[in-house]
């Protein structure tokens, strides 16, 4: 059974909400993060995605983490190369294959991660978490999910 269609006005309506909703949310946390760390959201999506993906796979790759983190390749290069210019990240020739490069988090990156998420959390919390019930968050939740599906 199909679902059927909203109409073009809800779904411009929902689409403007949605970028207003980004333009409230996403400067106030990114604030509060590299004013309680020193680390750009970039940095700190970047090391989230290296550290989560080093747990599951014993190389992370530049090409898998770009599609990880839903970024283009050159965006990904771009940004590892300030984060090792920084001392956050090194890159390393991967010893598997020898092609391409493995992604791996310095200690100095760790510990500016590890320092910066209680912080990062309690901002997320405070910018969005507190206004939301839990139907607000399960319904979140599920249109990432149909979103994500549809790809």
């Amino acid at each position: 059974m199909t679902r059927p269609s909203p109409s073009t006005q809800a779904v411009h309506e929902a689409w403007a909400a949605y970028r207003r909703l980004q333009l409230l949310v996403d400067p106030a946390i990114a604030r509060d993060l590299e004013k309680n760390s020193n680390l750009s959201m970039p940095d700190y999506e970047v090391l989230s995605a290296v550290t989560d993906l080093a747990h599951t796979q014993m190389c992370v790759r530049v090409g898998p983490l770009a599609g990880h983190l839903r970024w283009a390749h050159s965006r990904l290069s771009r940004q590892l190369g300030r984060m090792e210019q920084r001392g956050l990240i090194a890159r390393e020739a991967c010893e598997l294959d020898g092609r391409g490069d493995d992604v791996l988090v310095t200690e100095a990156g760790r510990r500016a991660y590890e320092e910066a998420a209680p912080a990062h959390l309690a901002s997320i919390d405070r910018h969005f978490g507190r206004a939301l019930t839990a139907e607000h968050l399960t319904a979140l939740i599920n249109i990432e999910r149909a979103l994500s599906a549809d790809r």
